[in-house]
C-alpha cells in the first residue's frame, strides 16, 4: 500500500482498552474501577491494498467476505444529474474517496436513457484533479462543466470553464478568471455563458457567446464581459425567463467600515454581528446599471424564485434584526414576500410566528403560488407541514390550506405539467416513498410502494423523472421511469448508475422493517438487521444504534446505524429503533417527547429490546448502546437508566441542557422539547431532563465522542460528562476530534471513531481484543 504524509494503513485485529471486562451485569460491579492509559487496536480493516484488487479477489473466486469499516470509506458517489435537452443522454458526476489524503476526485460520466448503466461511458480521467457541475448546451450538441485541471498553469488554483463534445474527445478551456468561476448557466436564448467570478464578497457576473461566430472573435481561454460591477459583489443569481435580464441578490450597500478592520488585521468575532441588509436587484445582460426592485429596512432578501412567465417574482425576507437574522434559525424570523414584475408591487403574503414558511413555489403556468408551513403561522410547533395555495394574482387574497387528512410533512418536489397535483418525498415509517396530492379533491395517494428508501425528482428541462433509490442491498443508485404512472412498476425502470458494484461481492446481513408495542401501548418501529448466516434459534449479541435528530427516522436504506454491515459482519443483530420523537409516525409520534424528552423514547428502545431478546433472536447479556447527537443524547441517558448493557459509545451528546441551550447554535426546538420555556425562566425543568443529574447511577462503560468545535452539541457537553464518569470510576475514553463541524471532518478520524468504537464493543459485550497499541498505528506513518 503505497505511503501518504500524514497517512496510516490499519492492521490487527482487535483493540485492548485495559480495564476489568465486565463479569454480569454492570450495576453488580460496585467497586470504583480503576483508570489507566488508553491503549488502541483497530479490528476488522483490511490491511493491504485499495478496493479495486480487493473487488477483484471477491467477484472472481465467487466467494463473499463480510463488509468493513475501511469498504465504507472506499465507496462512490454520483451527482449532478442532467438530461440533454433530446432526452437521449445523461450527464452525471462520480466522485471516489482517498480516505488517507482527506480528499475526493470526481470526473464525468455518460449514459445513454435507452441503454443505461451498462452502456455508461466515462468521459474525464484526471487522476488527481475534478471535473463537476456538468451542464447541457440548449442545442444538446455539447456540454461545459467547470473543472481545476489546469491548476498547475493557473496559479490561483480554480475551477474554470470547459467544454466537450458529447462524442467526447479533448475539452475545450472556455475561461481564464483570474479569481476561478463558482456558479454558471446559459442563457435561456442559449447565445450566453454568464458566470459568477471574484474575491469573497466581490464577486460579480461576466458573458461570453456560445456561438460559433461569437466565439471565433475570442482568444480562448477569455476572462469574460463584466455584466455587473455591484460594489457589494453578486450572491445568488438567476435569469428572467426571454434571458433578457439577471436578477441576483447582493448587499444593499458594503459594510465598508468591516472591510478596513478585517484588511487592517482585526480578526476578531462579533457574536450576531450587525451586518447590511441584502436587497434583489435586476441588470441587463447586455450589461448597464443595476436596479434595486425590492429592498426595504424591514427585511433582507434570502433567496427567490421566478415565475415560469418571469411576472413574478417569490421571495424570502429575513428579519432585520441582528438577533434573529445572523442565527443558525434565522428561518423562523422570515417571511415570504411576491413582487409583481409589471407594477412594482410588492406583497408580504405570510406574517408568521417562529414558523419557517418554506418556498414560494409557481404552478407550471404561474398561476397557482404555494407554499409549505403548518396550519397556524403565528407560534411556534412542529406539527405536520401543509400546503397553503392561492391563485397568484389574487393579491391579499387568503391562501387554502391543503393537505390537513395526512398524518405527516408535504412539500413540493415536483408540480403536474396541468397544476393540478403536486407530488412530494416523505417518509413512511422505516421507507421514503412518492405521495400525490390532488389538489381539486384534497386528497394524499400513495405513489410508491417500495421496501426501500427513494427520492423521486424531475429534470427541470426534460420532465425526465430520475429516482434516487437505496435498499439495505442496494448503495445509492440513479434510475428513470417514463411516467409517475410507471413509478409503481419496477419492471419498467431503467437503472442509470452502477459506482459500487463491487457490493456484491459483500456478504450483507438481512435488514427488515420490524415494529413492537412500547410499554404504554403505542406502537413502535425501527430497522432490525440479522447477523450475517443468521440462523433461527440461536441467540446473537446486539447493538442498539440510535438515530440523530431526534426529528429523523431509520429507513430501510444501505448499511445504516453507523455501520450495521460492519457489525452484521462480525455476529451482531443491530436494532435501529425509530423511538418517540421520530418522523415518519405521524405528528403524535413525533411530538411525544415535548415536555418529557427522555422517558417515552427510552421506553420505546427498551422495548425493542425485550421484543428481539423474546423473539430469541438476542442474547439479553450481550448487548450494546450507541448513537450520534440525539442518539448519543439517548445513549447518555441509558447510561443513567439502566445496568443491562455491556458497552455504550456516546457520540456528540448532551449531559446538561442548561449550559447546552446558551453553549449551542440552535435553541429553540430545545426549549420546545423541554417544556416551552426558557432555562432562565425554569432551570428545574432542564436539569430535570439533563443525564449529568443522575450521573452516580451509571455503571457502563462508556466511550465518548465528539468535535472540539461542534457548533451544534458543544465539546463541553462530552468533557462533562467524562469528567463524571472519571471521577465516579467508570471505565471510560474521551476522543475530541478536530473541526467546528458536527459531524467529523476528516475522513481518517471518521474512520478511527467506527473502528475504536467496535473495539469498545467487542472487548466489554464479548471478551474481544488482543492488546494492540497506537505504536503500531504510528509506526507506519511516513518519515517526516
Amino acid at each position: 500500500m503505497p505511503h501518504f504524509p500524514g497517512a496510516f494503513r490499519i492492521l490487527g485485529s482487535g483493540m485492548h482498552f485495559p480495564h476489568p471486562r465486565p463479569n454480569g451485569p454492570p450495576m453488580l460491579r460496585r467497586k470504583p474501577l480503576a483508570l489507566r492509559t488508553l491503549v488502541l487496536t483497530i479490528p476488522l480493516l483490511v490491511a493491504h491494498g485499495l478496493q479495486e484488487p480487493l473487488v477483484a479477489q471477491a467477484q472472481g473466486s465467487g466467494e463473499l467476505r463480510p463488509m468493513t469499516f475501511l469498504d465504507v470509506q472506499h465507496l462512490r458517489s454520483f451527482g449532478s444529474p442532467t438530461v440533454s435537452p433530446n432526452g437521449q443522454y445523461l450527464l452525471h458526476t462520480v466522485s471516489a474517496p482517498n480516505w488517507e489524503e482527506a480528499r475526493s476526485q470526481t470526473d464525468l460520466y455518460l449514459v445513454p436513457m435507452a441503454g443505461g448503466a451498462a452502456q455508461s461511458r466515462r468521459l474525464t480521467f484526471t487522476e488527481d484533479r475534478s471535473e463537476t457541475q456538468p451542464t447541457w448546451a440548449p442545442d444538446g450538441s455539447y456540454f461545459i462543466f467547470s473543472s481545476n485541471r489546469d491548476a498547475q498553469q493557473n496559479a490561483q488554483g480554480r475551477n474554470q470553464l470547459y467544454r466537450m463534445r458529447v462524442d467526447g474527445g479533448e475539452a475545450q478551456r472556455l475561461t481564464d478568471a483570474p479569481q476561478g468561476v463558482s456558479t454558471f448557466a446559459f442563457s435561456p436564448n442559449g447565445d450566453w455563458i454568464v458566470f459568477r467570478s471574484g474575491s469573497s464578497g466581490e464577486e460579480q457576473l461576466y458573458r461570453i457567446p456560445v456561438d460559433p461566430a461569437g466565439l471565433a472573435t475570442l482568444n480562448l481561454p477569455s476572462k469574460g464581459e463584466q455584466v455587473t460591477r455591484h460594489p457589494a459583489g453578486v450572491r445568488s443569481w438567476d435569469f428572467m425567463p426571454g434571458g433578457g435580464d439577471i436578477v441576483f441578490v447582493a448587499l444593499a450597500a458594503p459594510d465598508a467600515d468591516d472591510r478596513r478592520r478585517r484588511d487592517r488585521g482585526f480578526t476578531v468575532r462579533i457574536q450576531n454581528q450587525i451586518t447590511p441588509l441584502e436587497a434583489l436587484w435586476t441588470v441587463p445582460l447586455a450589461g448597464g446599471e443595476a436596479r434595486a426592485i425590492a429592498q426595504d429596512d424591514a427585511f433582507s432578501v434570502a433567496r427567490f424564485t421566478i415565475s415560469p412567465d418571469g411576472r413574478w417574482v417569490g421571495f424570502v425576507g429575513e428579519s432585520a434584526g441582528r438577533y434573529q437574522r445572523n442565527i443558525t434559525e434565522s428561518g423562523l424570523y422570515a417571511d415570504l414576500y411576491l413582487l409583481d414584475m409589471l407594477s412594482g408591487t410588492l406583497e408580504r403574503l405570510t406574517r408568521s410566528e417562529e414558523v419557517s414558511p418554506s418556498g414560494p413555489y409557481f404552478s407550471p403556468d404561474g398561476r397557482w403560488i404555494a407554499f409549505t408551513a403548518p396550519t397556524d403561522l403565528t407560534r411556534y410547533s412542529m406539527a405536520n407541514r401543509r400546503l397553503h395555495l392561492r391563485e397568484t394574482a389574487s393579491t391579499g387574497g387568503a391562501f387554502r390550506v391543503l393537505g390537513e387528512g395526512f398524518d405527516g410533512h408535504i412539500s413540493v418536489d415536483i408540480w403536474s405539467a396541468d397544476g393540478g397535483t403536486i407530488y412530494f418525498n416523505e417518509g413512511i415509517r422505516a421507507t421514503r416513498q412518492l405521495m400525490a396530492l390532488d389538489l381539486g379533491r384534497d386528497e394524499v395517494r400513495q405513489v410508491t410502494r417500495a421496501d426501500a428508501a427513494l427520492s423521486v425528482s424531475e429534470d427541470e428541462t426534460t420532465g425526465t423523472l430520475l429516482i434516487n433509490y437505496q435498499d439495505p442491498r442496494t448503495p445509492p443508485t440513479l434510475f428513470t421511469a417514463p411516467s409517475i404512472d410507471a413509478l409503481a412498476d419496477r419492471s419498467r425502470w431503467t437503472q442509470l448508475s452502477d459506482v459500487n458494484p463491487h457490493v456484491r461481492g459483500f456478504a450483507l446481513g438481512e435488514a427488515r422493517e420490524i415494529t413492537w408495542t412500547s410499554s404504554d401501548g403505542v406502537s413502535v418501529g425501527g430497522v432490525l438487521t440479522l447477523p450475517v448466516g443468521y440462523e433461527p434459534g440461536r441467540r446473537y449479541p446486539l447493538i442498539v444504534a440510535i438515530h440523530g435528530g431526534p426529528a429523523s427516522a431509520d429507513l430501510l436504506g444501505f448499511n445504516g446505524g453507523y455501520g450495521a454491515q460492519i457489525y452484521a459482519g462480525d455476529g451482531y443483530a443491530v436494532l435501529q429503533p425509530n423511538y418517540r420523537g421520530s418522523t415518519n409516525y405521524g405528528e403524535a409520534f413525533r411530538t411525544g417527547i415535548v415536555g418529557n424528552y427522555f422517558p417515552p423514547g427510552y421506553e420505546d428502545i427498551m422495548t425493542g429490546v425485550d421484543y428481539l431478546i423474546a423473539e430469541g433472536i438476542v442474547d439479553g447479556d450481550r448487548m450494546g448502546a450507541l448513537g450520534w447527537s440525539a442518539g448519543g443524547h439517548w445513549s447518555n441517558w441509558i447510561l443513567v437508566s439502566t445496568d443491562r448493557f455491556r458497552a455504550i459509545s456516546s457520540g456528540a451528546g448532551t449531559s446538561n441542557w442548561i449550559s447546552m441551550y446558551a453553549q449551542s447554535d440552535v435553541q429553540r426546538n430545545r426549549q420546545f422539547y423541554l417544556g416551552n420555556q426558557l432555562p432562565y425562566e425554569n432551570f428545574d425543568a432542564y436539569w430535570e431532563q439533563s443525564p449529568l443529574q443522575y450521573i452516580t447511577r451509571a455503571r457502563t462503560p462508556t466511550m465518548i465522542h465528539v468535535v472540539e468545535g461542534d457548533p451544534r452539541v458543544p465539546s463541553p457537553q462530552s468533557v462533562e460528562l467524562h469528567m463524571a464518569l472519571q471521577k465516579l470510576g467508570v471505565p471510560t475514553e474521551l476522543f475530541l476530534y478536530p473541526g467546528n463541524t458536527h459531524g467529523i471532518p476528516d475522513p481518517r478520524n471518521r474512520l478511527l471513531k467506527s473502528v475504536s468504537e467496535k473495539a469498545w464493543m467487542d472487548y466489554y459485550i464479548r471478551g474481544n481484543g488482543s492488546g494492540f497499541t497506537w505504536d503500531h498505528v504510528l509506526s507506519t506513518l511516513s518519515t517526516p
